[in-house]
């Protein structure tokens, strides 16, 4: 029988094209064969070749035995398909891109950047590491997707510095810490994503005992809380909160110590606001990360001067009785040299 032959003897033809939420089929072909009240089931079947998509009606019954005997063999056979190139490479020991790491924040023209920064990765981890070329990807990255919105430019420069901080933890490359700082830092036009930028090359420092650059860094934030108004007292809370918690949390996984100008730093500030503000919930708030930091006898003292300073009768008397006497009673760990 010839192909023509066998196309008069079909029940139904049409031309169909898949679109973007799948095939469809005909009207006419549905009303002629389905049944609305009732379920159909279907085999589906693609052979290797991949030239066609074979569909047979098959009963209820049928669809249960075939379910469970497909499940099986997949249950079987997971463990052998093909395992994802990232997952290949973090078993052979090498180093991948963590892309959820870099991208926190969505923005424009993300993938193609991520391009990018994908085939930068790679000169990085070539040995020896081409900087050259890696950098110049980098630079390319920034220069070519800025747009016309601060907020989009802060993302995207805060995503090149997530990227940048994990290539020198993979790759030991700390000279990248100034660069970023440079070139990067200077550019985000966002308190919050600015300030998170700066914590984030805080840690990096101190864990490649850039001691300085960290002191500078803690400068820096310290500088940009100074810059809100009286009126943005959370904003003010929380930054010093983040970096404290960041400093903390490095000491605590590291065992990184504090330099004395470190201590200096956020003794002088934290006392400042301490002091300066009139908001009794925020001073309470200002004296736990004194405490945070083990700054136990200025902590204190400062709980001893809120003290005396409250009427008998104020709501907030017995909560600052009880960290007076928390405090009276901690381990001294602080330095001596009060401020």
């Amino acid at each position: 029988m010839t192909e023509e032959n066998k196309e008069e003897d079909n029940l139904f033809m049409e031309v169909i094209k898949k679109t973007k939420t799948g095939i469809t089929f005909p009207k006419e072909l549905r009303d002629a064969l389905f049944d609305e009240e009732e379920d159909v089931f279907f085999k589906l079947v693609v052979p290797k070749e991949q030239d066609r998509i074979i569909l047979v009606m098959i009963t209820e019954e049928e669809a249960k035995k075939l379910s469970s005997k497909i499940k099986e063999t997949k249950k079987i056979t997971s463990s052998h398909r093909n395992i994802p190139q990232e997952k290949k490479l973090k078993r052979k020991g090498k180093a991948v891109p963590v892309w959820a790491e870099y991208f926190v924040y969505d923005f424009q023209n993300q993938d193609k950047v991520k391009t990018i920064l994908e085939s930068a990765f790679n000169k990085f981890a070539e040995k020896p590491p081409n900087l050259e070329d890696a950098m110049g990807r980098i630079k390319y990255a920034l220069v070519s997707f800025l747009s016309s919105t601060k907020t989009e430019n802060a993302k995207l420069y805060y995503a090149v510095e997530k990227f940048l901080i994990d290539v020198i933890k993979k790759f030991d490359q700390p000279n990248l810490i100034e660069w970023i700082f440079d070139k990067i830092i200077p550019n985000i036009e966002s308190n919050f994503l600015y300030e998170l930028a700066l914590l984030d090359l805080i840690e990096v420092a101190l864990l490649f005992k850039r001691s300085e650059k960290a002191e500078l860094y803690i400068f820096h934030v310290l500088k940009n809380i100074d810059n809100y108004g009286s009126s943005e007292l959370y904003n003010i809370y929380n930054s010093f909160n983040q970096l404290v918690k960041k400093i903390t949390s490095i000491e605590r996984e590291h065992e990184i110590e504090r330099t004395q100008k470190i201590d200096v730093l956020l003794k002088e500030k934290l006392l400042e606001y301490g002091k300066g503000i009139e908001d009794v919930d925020y001073k309470l708030q200002i004296i736990e990360l004194l405490e945070d930091l083990n700054y136990i006898e200025l902590a204190y003292k400062l709980a001893k001067e809120i003290q005396v300073s409250l009427p008998p009768d104020s709501l907030k008397i017995e909560e600052i009785r009880k960290m007076v006497r928390r405090l009276h009673t901690s381990p001294i760990t602080e330095q001596k040299d009060e401020l």
